[in-house]
């Protein structure tokens, strides 16, 4: 990225402002770093380098001289103003859900799918978040042993939902133990101390709320594998930033726990978190602020007589691994 000048769209937000730390964190070199976000946000400052920033209003004339673009501020932005920063001459990474099922748009897990990144047409895009954190871990084992049937749990953090969302979370809780009444602004059910069915629409065809069809669509996309059987039930849960997931995968042939933690300790991406003897495991609290995937509780799963099921349990930075470290990982390799 030495001498690429990068945009982000929608910096003022949760992912937005994960971006601007990934960057200097990882000590990327770039020639310069545009804020880009609404009206309302113009003339905001954002330290960068030991400077501060401005953000600029996103217009039409945004995109001029800039090589890449990180979008984080929804679909209905990504769909307007990606096609024009790609016209620029600017290739898009998006974080939004816009561009994930096109089948001409790659979907990219770097530690999966890298060589699709030479695919781009001008637009990457960035999965959802709770796949992330399921595939990556998954795919080492997939590898040497096909996984044919994946059963997944997710325990989603309020920031997913962004920086309102997880602002209702802390402030409902103060309300919560103060014994005050708070009226929810963001979702449709109290939050502090609560969980709940993702806050997506449900198919009334099939019962799946929005969030679920995205994790079994997009992981066949990544893997590349259309006939692989997936379920997934997602719900939302009282925890800031750390997405969890509970998994139960199949594979074609038996496997063993401790193959599968041979194959996770030397994986990219991922760090195994199976301490049995002190009941120690992934929990979103180690997995704040870092960008792994934790990975534990690697056991068979004792309703399969084949011996090809394993049971784990995994947690990743939403903010990070699920959105802005994943993209940023994409425009490196760029």
């Amino acid at each position: 990225m030495k001498n690429k000048t990068v945009a982000i769209v929608g910096a003022t937000g949760a992912v937005g402002r994960e971006f601007i730390g990934c960057i200097e964190s990882r000590g990327i070199d770039i020639k310069g770093l545009k804020l880009l976000a609404s009206a309302r946000s113009a003339g905001k400052a954002y330290p960068f380098r030991g400077k501060d920033l401005m953000v600029e209003e996103l217009t039409d004339k945004s995109f001029d001289g800039v090589d890449i673009a990180l979008f984080s501020a929804g679909s209905g932005i990504s769909k307007q103003y990606a096609p024009i920063a790609v016209k620029a001459g600017a290739v898009v990474v998006d974080n939004s859900s816009a561009f994930r099922a096109d089948p001409a748009i790659p979907l990219v897990v770097p530690e999966i799918n890298a060589r699709r990144i030479q695919d781009h047409k001008g637009i990457i895009a960035n999965p959802n978040c709770s796949a992330i954190t399921t595939l990556v871990p998954l795919w080492p084992i997939h590898q040497v042993n096909r996984i044919k049937r994946l059963i997944v749990s997710t325990y989603q953090a309020a920031s997913g939902g962004g920086a309102a969302l997880m602002e209702e979370l802390e402030e409902s809780s103060r309300a919560y133990l103060d014994g005050r009444e708070y009226q929810p602004k963001v979702v449709k059910y109290p939050y502090a101390f609560n969980l709940f069915s993702h806050n997506t629409a449900i198919d009334m065809a099939t019962g799946y709320n929005d969030e679920e069809t995205k994790v079994i669509r997009e992981s066949k996309k990544i893997f590349e594998d259309e006939d692989m059987a997936i379920n997934a039930t997602c719900i939302r849960v009282p925890v800031l930033r750390a997405h969890s997931v509970s998994i139960t995968f199949e594979c074609e042939r038996p496997i063993s726990p401790e193959e599968v933690r041979e194959l996770l300790a030397k994986a990219p991406g991922v760090k195994l978190v199976d301490d049995w003897a002190n009941n120690y495991f992934p929990m979103p609290k180690d997995a704040s602020g870092q960008g792994d995937v934790l990975a534990g509780r690697i056991r068979r799963d004792l309703s399969d007589r084949s011996g090809k099921a394993i049971s784990m349990f995994v947690a990743a930075d939403q903010l990070l691994k699920g959105a802005a470290l994943n993209a940023v990982q994409i425009a490196e390799l760029l």
